[in-house]
């Protein structure tokens, strides 16, 4: 885990960092964290829930953290407390609730210096819950919107610079799904769905690591449906993008089996 060592939220660039400067200065209590409702002054009930996530106890300091909020809606620490609300939920895999908290803070506190962080904190709980590419995208599909929001809000910021890195993968993996999608179809024969998917994946994902295969596969599709012309076309983008990889050879192969010039 990243050392806590920072001093102010600007600085932040992940959950666990931010973490150590929403801690600093608050004085650990030796209270017994107790989320049942007993009216407690603010400090108290911070320090709890600050004690018990630095104890890992991250649902319990979740919990402390709503409870602030709760008792002390109108004080300084109730903004505070919403975001280590988030970011305990977060730590404890409660995605659903970390968002939530995160969106309720934004929505109390559009123009505060640590909304950044929040929208930030929003796209790390879709994006780590993406499947594999045989699973639904849904959630693949948030983690790139919330992702994008981020970067066109907060374009300067670090977290925007975390954001694009991400935004890369989300793409390459979407694009994965296009891929496993239009080989299914290529086995069982139907080339024109097939065509839909690698076309996709030519168009919209054109720089991940998934496009030379979605040329080679183009050939193949447009091959069997006899539009040779199609197939020397996807051909000739490949040699003229990707000349020294295995699917332009695979390609060039296969158009000088059909007799078409590659």
């Amino acid at each position: 885990m990243l050392t806590k060592t920072l001093t102010r939220i600007g600085a932040a660039t992940t959950p666990v960092l931010l973490a150590a400067v929403l801690l600093t200065g608050c004085s650990t209590s030796k209270n017994k964290a107790d989320t049942q409702y007993v009216a407690r002054d603010v400090s108290t009930l911070y320090n709890s829930g600050k004690d018990r996530l630095d104890r890992g106890q991250y649902k319990l300091a979740a919990a402390l953290f709503d409870e602030v909020e709760r008792q002390h809606p109108y004080s300084p620490w109730a903004r505070r407390a919403q975001l280590m609300s988030a970011f305990s939920y977060y730590m404890n895999t409660d995605y659903a609730e970390s968002v939530s908290a995160a969106q309720r803070f934004l929505a109390i506190h559009t123009g505060n210096k640590d909304a950044p962080y929040a929208y930030y904190l929003i796209a790390l709980c879709y994006y780590e819950q993406i499947a594999d590419v045989t699973r639904d995208q849904k959630i693949t599909q948030q983690a790139l919107a919330a992702l994008g929001e981020l970067i066109r809000r907060y374009p300067d910021t670090r977290y925007a610079a975390d954001a694009r890195l991400k935004v890369d993968l989300v793409n390459d993996h979407l694009a994965g799904k296009e891929m496993e999608v239009g080989r299914f179809y290529q086995r069982r024969g139907q080339w024109i769905a097939a065509t839909l998917r690698f076309r996709t994946v030519v168009d919209k994902y054109q720089t991940t690591t998934h496009t030379p295969e979605a040329l080679e596969r183009l050939v193949e599709s447009y091959l069997s449906l006899g539009v040779p012309a199609e197939a020397q076309k996807a051909a000739a983008v490949l040699g003229a993008n990707y000349p020294g990889s295995e699917w332009y050879e695979r390609s060039y192969k296969l158009m000088q089996q059909h007799g078409v010039k590659a």
